[in-house]
């Protein structure tokens, strides 16, 4: 299962890259995608936070409980892939400009 992930962290950059070179207009749904899923994962941690504090529960143990919540997960994957989307196309605009 971890290569399988770690394949897939390679793969959809790259994926997405090419897409953007093809299709122009994907570059804005990414940009439009990646705002939404930064505000689903800010607002999803920053619930949980103030949740444990309403509750006054030990953080380090019930921080977790976040993790079983699938929007965050699918955001905080989105943002990661997005991430490293953004890295690749600045790298080789750089390299376009040498």
């Amino acid at each position: 299962m971890s290569v399988l992930i770690a394949v897939f962290i390679c793969i959809i950059p790259l994926i997405m890259l090419l897409g953007t070179w093809l299709f122009r207009s994907w570059r804005i749904v990414y940009d439009l995608l990646a705002v939404l899923c930064a505000y689903i994962f800010g607002i999803i941690s920053s619930l949980a936070v103030y949740e444990i504090l309403r509750d006054e529960t030990v953080f380090m143990t019930n921080i977790h409980g976040v993790f079983q919540n699938n929007w965050f997960l699918f955001s905080g994957a989105y943002l990661g892939s997005y991430g490293l989307y953004m890295l690749q196309l600045w790298t080789v605009k750089q390299l376009r400009q040498e």
